[in-house]
């Protein structure tokens, strides 16, 4: 009986294939809507938790002064030398401890120029952003030592004032030092805020304290703690030392901040992850507003097909076939819509991602919750219509014109 309910739906369906389609159309958009806003939604969340990655493994960041409302950071007193060393020294589960400046400079070699970001800093740099060389070599310790001015450059600084030419052993003028090119960053690409990682130059700290910066100040450390070390034991410890270190007396505010970037990365996915739920709710609505289409609709087929159903009620046909048969009918078109909507999400969301440059994330529990939804809104929207088919007197439905 089930199959013969399905051969009547899509007989139906076929005489009226326009109006079918309409009928579906808020299905196919609903469906379609969800399956693109969430699998955008996954893939944006999964490219901002691995460009955060990218920054370094346990690692915590930690930076002069206090942010946020009622909070100046200009009156806390930058970091020194002997606080970095501090930290290597007397922290536990640490694996590395980099000190940072940076200031914004021109570069310039031979007719070409560029404005970037010159950085401070020492060999500790590569560990805690886990960054390795695409050419060339670190720095050496008598360079660190005695501030020799050596780059260490990234990948779009040496496409852009190199081009194919060799730049290793190259001296390239940053901002009114010459400077002698000793290595190449590997390329990272592109960061979650829309920055080029690999517009960068990095020299020693005292190079660039006493030829760029013109005082000792470090605006932030970059700590790496071991593998499976307690980061939050890390953090604690390090506030407790630089408390110490910056005279703050208990009851006091810190005057300086530390953040771990899995607390940062945990914070940055759950709020896109929040979104993308937002975001799938709002479009679900609309597969309500295409259940009301087909109730609509159905309710007009009952009404055009009256004299059909008294005909099928007097040679005998139950009530529970009628009704069968216009909620297979309304589930056929439910699912039918759910399958087209699938399919144009999909291709969307694909789209979509390309164009963004983040990951397809395909989720097949999204696509058959989405396809699963659809057909309960068939069974749902059409059971009303059907069950007033089933309902109809058939001699008033023999005597309808």
């Amino acid at each position: 009986m089930v199959w013969e309910s399905v051969r009547l739906a899509l007989q139906a369906i076929r005489r009226n294939t326009l109006r079918s389609f309409l009928t579906v159309l808020g299905i196919i958009i609903g469906v379609a809507a969800v399956i693109a806003m969430v699998t955008i939604g996954n893939g944006t969340t999964a490219k901002i938790t691995s460009d955060l990655a990218k920054l370094g493994s346990n690692l915590l960041f930690v930076s002069p002064g206090q942010f946020g409302p009622g909070r100046a950071s200009a009156d806390a007193k930058a970091f020194n030398e002997r606080d970095i060393e501090a930290m290597r020294a007397q922290l536990r589960s640490v694996r590395a401890v980099a000190p940072v400046s940076q200031k914004s400079v021109t570069l310039v070699y031979g007719t070409e120029s560029r404005n970037t970001v010159v950085t401070g800093t020492d060999n500790d740099f590569f560990i805690t952003q886990d960054w390795v060389l695409a050419a060339g070599r670190s720095f050496l310790d008598g360079e660190l030592r005695a501030g020799r001015a050596a780059c260490v450059i990234g990948q779009t600084v040496r496409d852009r004032l190199f081009g194919p030419a060799e730049a290793i052993g190259q001296n390239l003028r940053v901002h009114n030092v010459s400077c002698e090119v000793i290595g190449i960053l590997e390329a990272k690409g592109q960061s979650s805020f829309g920055t080029d990682m690999d517009d960068t130059v990095l020299m020693p700290l005292r190079a660039f304290h006493r030829r760029i910066a013109g005082n000792m100040d470090i605006d932030r450390a970059y700590v790496s703690a071991v593998d499976g070390a307690d980061t939050s034991r890390v953090q604690a410890d390090i506030e407790r030392l630089l408390r110490e270190r910056r005279n703050i007396f208990p009851g006091r505010e810190d005057d300086f901040v530390v953040r771990d970037m899995r607390q940062i990365v945990q914070t940055a996915a759950g709020t896109a992850a929040m979104l993308t739920g937002l975001l799938g709710a709002v479009a679900a609505v609309s597969l309500l507003v295409g259940g009301i289409g087909i109730m609509n609709i159905m309710l007009v087929s009952v009404t055009e097909r009256t004299r059909e159903i008294g005909i099928r009620l007097a040679v005998g046909a139950q009530e529970e076939q009628v009704l069968l048969q216009f909620l297979v009918e309304a589930v056929v078109l439910s699912l039918f819509g759910g399958l087209i909507g699938v399919l144009l999400g999909l291709g969307i969301a694909a789209a979509v991602t390309t164009a963004l440059g983040v990951p397809l994330p395909v989720d097949p529990t999204i696509i058959l919750v989405a396809f699963g939804f659809s057909g309960l809104v068939g069974i749902v929207f059409g059971f009303f219509p059907a069950r007033r088919a089933a309902r109809l007197d058939p001699i008033e439905a023999l005597r309808h014109e």
